[in-house]
């Protein structure tokens, strides 16, 4: 018998759905946020071989990078992602970039079905590396959605494990 895959709520046999979910940047949700990337860290692998086994190579963890998270918002009056993008290229024209505000925790959310927060994640001292403040345009398609898009770059994650699994009706 396989492992309950949600223990409050024995009845659920489906994994969350990854369309309810939200990004807190300064404890607000970002309006209109309409995709994120995945969260992924890769560890490199050290090849080691000692001098008396010279056909046998061992393979020890390295160094662990975290992949970039691209978020890409709806067109909106919401300007959260240009006034973060502005903290780091430093758009004032000061002599120099604010070091005060341009890295950031963020949180991400998994929403259930009735939209309660199922999982957490803190992202960590993340920062705009990359901003698009308006798509292409192309007169010619009439169901397209204009959208901005940061990509972040960040020092890892860690799961809120005071979240715990919400009871479903």
């Amino acid at each position: 018998m396989a492992a309950p895959m949600f223990p409050a709520n024995a009845h659920r046999h489906d994994p969350y759905r990854t369309f309810k979910f939200q990004v807190l940047i300064d404890g607000k949700p970002v309006a209109g946020l309409r995709k994120m990337g995945a969260l992924k860290k890769t560890t490199e692998a050290v090849e080691w071989r000692t001098g008396g086994d010279p056909t046998h190579v061992r393979k020890l963890p390295g160094g662990t990078k975290y992949e970039p998270i691209t978020l890409e918002q709806g067109l909106t009056h919401d300007p959260v992602f240009e006034q973060w993008a502005n903290l780091v290229n430093n758009i004032d024209g000061d002599a120099a970039m604010s070091l005060v505000n341009f890295r950031k925790d963020i949180v991400i959310n998994v929403l259930n079905l009735q939209g309660t927060v199922a999982i957490s994640y803190q992202i960590k001292r993340a920062w705009v590396s990359e901003y698009q403040a308006l798509p292409e345009f192309d007169a010619g398609t009439t169901n397209t959605v204009g959208i901005q898009t940061i990509k972040l770059e960040h020092e890892g994650w860690d799961r809120d494990e005071a979240v715990s699994e919400p009871s479903e009706s």
